[in-house]
């Protein structure tokens, strides 16, 4: 008998358990509970909390969606905004499939760390505390001085280092530990996402935040686990609510390690492509984006009919092991 690899007993056991068939099949097959979350607290470590997440995950991927953390916020003599920052670095087990856990390296305990949001122009203070048991840093892509760059400044244990640059170019931007080994560091989840607003805002949208990543559960430099946000099939078991007519917008941050390419393909629509965030005019109208690591794009788009309609990695293997979710388009939402 042919002995099974993990992420083929993953894959088989998810298969079959979530099919390809309905979003009710696959919510069923997760093992996925909705139970009311305002118990979470008093649950066991091992059990599930409402819309498929794990008790264990350190995230809501439902919340994370469309949380932007603007910073503590002050005004310079000449006028500047000053956005200031808190950020640790923590070890935490989270589980990122129910009795899956995975050893991360977090910042501030969750993966992926907080969402930063400011504008062009902004001086941005970034107070990093090294909370972990490694050598940590942060590595901002955009602009900023060479001793800002998070290459050379490495932080021991219980150290800390305040990162401060004008936020330039606007657009959508990641950050990430940039410590030796720099892929063991990007895959045991040190990474976030930074979004610069331009000076001239963008068009009044429902905003989301997803970021593509994955999981190597048993070390063989192999990812078992695929998701959005980090839980796979959240979006499945909770699908992401959004009003028909109504403008959307995903800040899309592919930060997978191990595999080369990932994807986002949306059914029955397409949508326009913001190629890094750093034009305010698309560059492609398309229903399928594939990214390296550390690419990033804004998309927008408009549903014009009701219904729920899926979108997931256009890697089948990705999708099948949980990079997969549902938009529940609605004629009405409400908050």
């Amino acid at each position: 008998m042919t002995r099974l690899s993990r992420r083929e007993a993953l894959k088989r056991g998810l298969l079959g358990l979530a099919g390809a068939a309905s979003a009710t099949t696959i919510a069923r097959a997760s093992v996925l509970d909705r139970r009311g979350a305002e118990g979470m607290a008093h649950t066991d470590p091992h059990a599930l909390m409402t819309g498929g997440v794990p008790a264990g995950a350190g995230i809501n991927p439902t919340a994370f969606l469309r949380t932007f953390d603007y910073g503590e916020v002050s005004k310079r003599p000449n006028g500047q905004t000053v956005r200031e920052y808190q950020i640790v670095a923590l070890d935490r087990n989270i589980e990122v499939m129910p009795g899956v856990f995975y050893s991360a390296w977090t910042f501030d305990g969750q993966v992926p760390g907080p969402t930063l949001r400011c504008t062009e122009g902004d001086l941005v203070r970034v107070h990093f505390r090294n909370g972990g048991t490694h050598q940590h840093s942060m590595h901002f892509h955009g602009f900023h001085p060479a001793n800002m760059d998070g290459v050379f400044e490495q932080i021991d244990p219980g150290g800390s280092y305040v990162y401060e640059f004008e936020a330039h170019p606007f657009g959508l931007h990641p950050y990430h530990c940039h410590t030796m080994p720099l892929k063991r560091h990007i895959a045991k989840g040190l990474y976030g996402a930074m979004i610069i607003d331009p000076k001239r805002p963008r068009p009044e949208a429902d905003e989301m935040v997803m970021v593509l990543n994955g999981f190597d559960v048993n070390f063989d430099a192999e990812n078992e686990v695929y998701a959005v946000n980090t839980v796979p099939f959240a979006y499945q078991a909770n699908p992401i609510v959004l009003q028909r007519g109504k403008l959307n917008r995903i800040y899309l941050v592919n930060l997978l390690e191990f595999d080369l390419i990932n994807s986002m393909h949306i059914h029955a629509n397409f949508f326009n492509v913001y190629r890094t965030g750093t034009s305010l005019v698309p560059s492609e109208f398309t229903d399928t984006i594939s990214m390296g690591q550390g690419e990033r794009h804004i998309l927008e788009f408009t549903y014009d009919r009701p219904g729920k309609f899926m979108f997931h990695a256009h890697q089948s293997e990705f999708a099948e092991l949980g990079w997969m979710g549902l938009f529940d388009v609605q004629d009405r939402v409400i908050a």
